[in-house]
């Protein structure tokens, strides 16, 4: 069994696109859950309009990039507040019974039949990345190396303007958490009614997270549209929430860099055991009776294990402070 190989393909998930992609909707979700204690289970929602801003006004009104970039955050921020002006006022799993319902049927409604000459229904869009390529330093076709990993210098322009834009958000979230509004956010989060006792306007407060938040998980769909350059209905399942949940639980929900590791680790966990599990199905003499359909799942069974024992024994994360998590009830 080559452990070096399984671990030259994993280091290269720790870092590459996927990484990214549910870093940007963890970081939204940090602002959600973990400073403003909003459960909100439709993230991929709000990425789904920022990657079909992109696609549609390029290729369907054949606008420029940049002004579908613009419309897929607004579309973002206005879907923050249809979902939050009838539910934030209420209690927490009726945002979360929402924005899962939301999301659902955004995916639904853009691949239906109806929609294909806007969103393309089940095939999608395609071909409006264009810019975006042409303006990376890196050759398309070459491959680079870096410290025995290999990049394709599309997904390497990618890398370099995501990981840019991670550490951007970064920085965003920790002046906001460190500022009065984000102290105030913190109040909410712990006791609303004592936040209200104090003058606080606990509504407007939820609502400003939810549409930051919600900006950001845009911005990682435009990302994943233009590393990707397509988009599909079908990848913006329910399930891709909960994987950036996953990340947020192991980096630790509530901190600045807890999202990004936890992203990291997330994908490098995940694809350790793919690699290693394939290796050992493969060949005259298999070591595991396993089909590759059963690796694909049992990667998903193992990484399930390794949170769920850290839900019981360090629910704050590898990052997290354990009181930072502990919501109003």
């Amino acid at each position: 069994m080559d452990i070096l190989a399984a671990l030259q393909i994993s280091f290269a998930q720790l870092i590459g696109p996927s990484a990214i992609f549910y870093a940007l909707l963890a970081i939204g979700l940090n602002l959600h859950f973990g400073y403003a204690g909003l459960l909100n289970f439709g993230q991929i929602g709000f990425a789904l309009l920022g990657g079909y801003g992109v696609g549609i006004m390029t290729i369907t009104y054949d606008q420029p990039l940049w002004l579908g970039i613009l419309v897929g955050l607004g579309a973002a921020a206005l879907l923050a507040l249809i979902l939050g002006v009838p539910t934030l006022r209420l209690r927490a799993d009726y945002l979360a019974i929402v924005t899962i319902a939301a999301s659902e049927i955004l995916r639904l409604v853009f691949r239906s039949t109806a929609s294909d000459p806007v969103t393309g229904s089940t095939n999608g869009l395609y071909g409006f990345a264009g810019p975006f390529t042409e303006s990376s330093p890196f050759d398309s076709g070459r491959q680079y190396s870096i410290l025995g990993m290999r990049f394709y210098g599309d997904d390497l322009w990618a890398m370099v303007i995501g990981w840019t834009l991670v550490l951007l958000l970064c920085g965003f979230v920790y002046l906001l958490t460190h500022s009065p509004w984000g102290r105030v956010l913190k109040a909410v989060r712990e006791d609303e009614d004592a936040a209200r006792s104090l003058g606080k306007n606990v509504f407007v407060y939820k609502m400003q997270a939810l549409v930051l938040g919600g900006v950001i998980g845009g911005l990682g769909g435009v990302f994943n549209a233009l590393q990707t350059k397509s988009i599909n209905p079908d990848f913006y399942s329910t399930a891709q929430t909960f994987f950036a949940f996953g990340a947020l639980i192991l980096g630790g929900a509530a901190t600045v860099f807890g999202p990004v590791l936890g992203a990291m680790l997330f994908w490098f966990l995940l694809a350790i055991p793919d690699a290693l599990l394939r290796q050992a199905i493969s060949g005259p003499d298999p070591l595991l009776p396993l089909t590759e359909q059963q690796v694909g799942a049992m990667r998903f069974v193992l990484l399930g294990v390794l949170i769920a024992v850290m839900m019981v024994f360090r629910p704050q994360g590898i990052l997290g402070n354990k009181r930072e998590v502990q919501l109003d009830a």
